[in-house]
């Protein structure tokens, strides 16, 4: 049976903005960010996701970042808080301060260094949607986790886990969609993570689209997700074709890295990445520059 999902639509996923002179967390520069991305209009928003850099905070950094999200956004629209980690303890411990804060659902991903078994993943995914009653989003993400959880596995998991009810396709394999939808019998909602195949996601079942543009082209992206509902299907397809050049750019240069860069040349500065990332180089963000300057259709 089909459960309505807790998220839908334009998921939009913030990074986290960094003083350019101390490398430490700009939280007014994070506040004006969100704001932003929920005044524009965006469906829910996401931090702490990789666009977010959560790999590299600090504990205390991350539950700042997570409470200043959650204050901004103050209930106006959905929130869905990343809480990877290396160890399923600050896992659990990240799951716990989001719901203390007030997220709308938590999103996991296998995020590991050591390859785990079938069984430390399953053991791993139960122990972590039990530190809350939140819904829990599970994330598949192969290139950047390493590890490619199947359609098969993931409603396995879902079976034996009741308050896994969402899951964040990034493999960018369209048929997938479908399949998680079918073996699920609808009980799983599915999201897009791969942000090329945003029009064939939402054709193929998907309920969201989860993305980092929104930071820098909110409108473009929501107009796209309207006109799919509408049916409007030329015009979706001539707002995706626009999109593209710049969605691949995003993600083939680091979306933290390239949206930063993207956001400095609108003058709403976020810093610069953390190291080991570095700054988008002068020649690439000039090409970014180019990319939004094109007028829009």
């Amino acid at each position: 049976m089909s459960v309505p999902p807790p998220l839908a639509g334009i998921v939009a996923y913030p990074v986290t903005p960094f003083s350019p002179d101390t490398g430490e967390l700009d939280l007014d520069a994070l506040r004006r960010l969100v704001a932003d991305l929920v005044d524009a209009g965006s469906h829910a928003v996401a931090p702490l996701g990789s666009t977010g850099e959560s790999a590299y905070l600090t504990d205390a950094e991350w539950e700042a970042v997570c409470a200043t999200t959650l204050e901004t956004v103050a209930a106006r629209v959905p929130t869905l808080v990343g809480v990877s980690h290396w160890s399923t303890e600050t896992t659990v411990r990240r799951a716990r301060t989001a719901a203390r804060h007030g997220a709308s659902a938590i999103m996991v991903l296998a995020q590991t260094y050591w390859k785990l078994t079938p069984d430390e993943l399953r053991h791993h995914f139960t122990t972590v949607a039990a530190a809350t009653d939140l819904p829990v989003m599970l994330y598949n993400n192969p290139g950047t986790s390493g590890v490619d959880l199947s359609p098969e596995v993931i409603v396995s998991l879902a079976g034996k886990i009741p308050n896994l009810t969402m899951v964040k396709e990034s493999s960018g394999q369209v048929a997938r969609f479908r399949e998680l939808l079918e073996r699920s019998e609808g009980t799983l909602s599915v999201y897009n993570g791969s942000n090329p195949v945003a029009l064939d996601a939402f054709r193929s079942g998907a309920v969201g689209w989860c993305t980092a543009a929104p930071c820098l082209v909110p409108r473009r992206c929501l107009e796209l997700y309207e006109a799919f509902r509408a049916g409007e299907v030329s015009r979706a397809d001539a707002l995706l074709a626009e999109l593209l050049p710049l969605l691949k750019f995003i993600v083939g240069h680091g979306l933290p890295r390239a949206v930063k860069a993207g956001l400095d040349l609108q003058g709403r500065p976020a810093g610069p990445p953390r190291p080991p990332l570095l700054p988008l180089p002068a020649g690439d963000r000039e090409e970014l520059r180019a990319l939004l300057d094109a007028p829009a259709a």
